[in-house]
């Protein structure tokens, strides 16, 4: 099996949407040559993978067809695997998947744990790459319609079980599979924040957890001045504080769209959880004394 990235750290996803209409950031990447030419400098920056994806799915989006999704992702995965960049694929179509693992992806990233495409789960079984299945409940279009729970934390996680026994059910190896909560997808913005509080909770599912908050509507709901929420691009430096969180709270990986802040955030996680280096004892013996006084 194609291995992934293991830092031995909580793992840096960048994201790369090769999209005309991605919140952050579309259209900026839709050319070939500029989506590699991003890839390589999230890389350069920390970025352990580069997540490749070729349709939308902020709140909204209309989904771009299956040959036009295929045609913008193939070729930047192909050319970042020739200059040795890890790549991961974020689609939700089997045929997509298929493609990109055969370009060098390492892994697919499905939004919808594998509920929009019926072939998906059989298609991951099949392939040389890990899986990440993310809480869904419906397409961007109706998404919001949908953020309905009595127990955010509990039906997300009985949900994302289900998942996780589908894909085993279809064969996939229990091994390759990593889940996501799917922070914003069919959830307010109090939701986020419960989900966020009981990591506990979905880490009791016994999978590796990757988190995607970065510039989320939540952030700017939270960061907002009188009514105007903060804008997207000003949102960065609190997902970095939430990296750090995260990584101190032991999560497998967050997908993030700069790379270099997110993986000094997680440094300094790291650190912070590590001992002290064991010192000496204080001495004070009448030598010590003695040459102190001298």
């Amino acid at each position: 099996m194609t291995r992934l990235p293991q830092p031995g750290r909580t793992l840096v996803m960048g994201i790369l949407n090769v999209t005309p209409d991605s919140f952050s950031d579309g259209g900026e990447f839709l050319a070939v040559d500029a989506a590699v030419r991003h890839g390589l400098a999230l890389h350069a920056e920390g970025a352990d993978l580069v997540d490749v994806g070729g349709e939308s799915t902020r709140p909204g989006a209309v989904r771009a067809d299956a040959q036009t999704e295929r045609a913008r992702v193939v070729p930047v995965i192909e050319g970042l695997t020739r200059a040795g960049v890890p790549t991961s694929i974020d689609t939700m179509r089997a045929e997509v998947a298929v493609a990109a693992v055969a370009a060098g992806a390492v892994l697919v990233n499905d939004v919808s744990g594998g509920l929009a495409d019926p072939d998906m789960l059989a298609a991951v079984a099949d392939l040389d790459a890990s899986y990440v299945a993310m809480h869904w409940r419906g397409h961007s279009d109706r998404m919001a319609d949908l953020a309905s729970y009595a127990d955010v934390v509990a039906e997300v996680c009985a949900e994302l079980s289900d998942r996780l026994d589908a894909a085993l059910a279809a064969g996939v190896d229990r091994e390759r599979i990593i889940l996501d909560p799917g922070l914003g997808f069919a959830k307010t913005a109090a939701h986020n924040w419960a989900l966020l509080h009981r990591l506990d909770a979905l880490a009791s599912l016994g999978r590796p957890l990757l988190i995607g908050a970065s510039r989320k509507r939540f952030f700017g709901e939270l960061l907002a001045d009188a009514d105007a929420p903060r804008p997207v691009r000003e949102r960065e430096d609190a997902g970095v504080a939430l990296t750090a969180l995260l990584a101190a709270a032991g999560v497998w990986g967050v997908r993030t769209h700069t790379a270099r802040p997110h993986r000094d955030a997680i440094a300094v996680a790291s650190r912070w959880g590590t001992p002290p280096p064991a010192r000496p004892q204080d001495r004070v013996g009448e030598e010590e004394v003695a040459d102190g006084a001298g």
